[in-house]
């Protein structure tokens, strides 16, 4: 008996370290801690190129003649900006809000035009910080920038703009609806470009149509039913260079629901200055409006 006691015993031990040894092969180890203090240090001669170096994820190219080196696009000449611009007119002394500034360099087209005051509002932590770096490289001394949700902002400031820009910021919206409404009660005018869902544009065979799952939410905003159409981000949320909205379940809205939707919020004024149902993203629409 006593053999057999000790056998038993000795198999459970075994069996303890066998188990132990295997949950330290698949349980998740704590990340390592870097222990270079030094290595955020730049070594280089200083430059604005370290800064931009410095943050990856870069959408954004810098006027040509600065010869430095970030993302592809041209967004400090952007005609959609310019044209939003010419209709409003002269914004000097007026006070502005822009919303997801993204790299700030739109933000640079409206400081030029000598504004009051620029409030640019972004969420994404990443694109708030390239915005600084953005700020300090091409002057833009009439703006500021927050970070935080403009839906809170909206909801909380007592502030109103003469004018505010929501440049590719409405399809990445959890409530886009709602945030229109809580728009309309801070800005007597404004410019969107935006995405928008069109069944016909995107038939079921268009690539451009997969990243939503066919449910489609009807919400009554300013007593009007609007229609929202799911969609994700397909884990685009991974690269380092994403600048979508704050959550993975978003919405599109249909062109003619927003339009009419301004115009129930009090812009009486409204005017369709691009539409492309052949955008690369999905069909999209640059309105200008004003009560």
């Amino acid at each position: 008996m006593k053999a057999d006691s000790k056998g038993t015993k000795g198999a459970q031990i075994a069996i303890s370290s066998v188990i132990k040894r295997l949950f330290s092969i698949f349980s998740p180890r704590p990340k390592q801690k870097n222990t270079d203090t030094f290595a955020q240090y730049e070594m280089r001669l200083p430059t604005h190129q370290n800064a931009i170096d410095a943050l990856e994820g870069w959408s954004s190219m810098f006027p040509h003649h600065l010869g430095l080196k970030a993302g592809t696009i041209p967004l400090f000449h952007d005609t959609r900006i310019t044209a939003a611009l010419d209709a409003y007119g002269s914004i000097e002394d007026r006070q502005i809000l822009e919303i997801g500034p993204l790299e700030g360099m739109h933000t640079h087209i409206l400081n030029q035009r000598g504004p009051a005051n620029i409030d640019a509002i972004e969420a994404n932590q990443s694109c708030f910080l390239r915005c600084l770096v953005t700020k300090e490289i091409l002057k833009i001394d009439k703006a500021c920038f927050y970070l935080g949700d403009i839906q809170k902002w909206l909801e909380e400031t007592d502030k109103q703009y003469d004018l505010a820009f929501a440049s590719g910021v409405l399809y990445h919206m959890p409530d886009p609806a709602e945030f229109l409404r809580l728009l309309s009660t801070r800005a007597k005018a404004l410019f969107l470009w935006t995405h928008f869902y069109d069944e016909a544009a995107m038939p079921p065979s268009d690539v451009r149509r997969y990243p939503f799952n066919g449910k489609v939410e009807v919400r009554s905003v300013a007593g009007m039913d609007i229609h929202y159409h799911e969609r994700s981000y397909q884990h685009a949320d991974q690269n380092a260079a994403f600048c979508g909205g704050m959550k993975d379940r978003h919405f599109w809205l249909e062109k003619d629901e927003i339009l009419s939707l301004l115009k129930r919020l009090g812009y009486n004024e409204i005017h369709v200055q691009a539409l492309d149902n052949d955008h690369a993203g999905g069909p999209c629409i640059s309105v200008f409006a004003r009560k």
